[in-house]
């Protein structure tokens, strides 16, 4: 997976910048998606709602938030394992839609609720601009030994 490989050769600790430069050429650049904040088990992101990430009647597109909500829980996993040891992989997740966003950006701020020895449970918020809730979701990631997740 290239972001294991791009992180695992960042000398330092990996800065907003870099992490966003990882999202070349990948479905995160075409969805527009941008690392704002990070820390030990806190990860915040943000993406646009428009064109890219609208439904035909022009709203926030649920399966947008989705993609959001698992890069913010993917890349989250990534920053707190070794990965020269694990690879991280997406288990399982599970959203409610409980708001709708038509213009403006969407903010996901994602929190490591748990910090297991094989799997990571994150939640992630996304809100609106106002600060009004779109969507909550859970995300599980396996920790999956090197080697082992073909």
């Amino acid at each position: 997976m290239q972001i294991q490989i791009d992180l695992l050769t960042m000398k330092n600790k990996p800065t907003i910048e870099k992490l966003n430069e990882l999202n070349q050429g990948t479905m995160m650049e075409q969805l527009q998606i941008e690392y704002l904040e990070m820390g030990d088990g806190f990860l915040m992101a943000r993406m646009p709602v428009n064109e890219h990430t609208f439904q035909p009647d022009g709203i926030l597109h649920g399966g947008a938030s989705l993609a959001l909500a698992e890069t913010v829980a993917g890349l989250g996993s990534a920053l707190v394992v070794d990965l020269k040891a694990f690879d991280v992989r997406g288990a399982q997740v599970s959203a409610n839609h409980v708001g709708i966003a038509k213009s403006g950006w969407v903010i996901a701020e994602g929190r490591l609720i748990h910090r297991g020895k094989n799997t990571h449970i994150w939640n992630i918020d996304i809100k609106n601009e106002a600060g009004k809730m779109v969507s909550i979701c859970r995300i599980t990631n396996f920790l999956v030994k090197k080697g082992m997740s073909e």
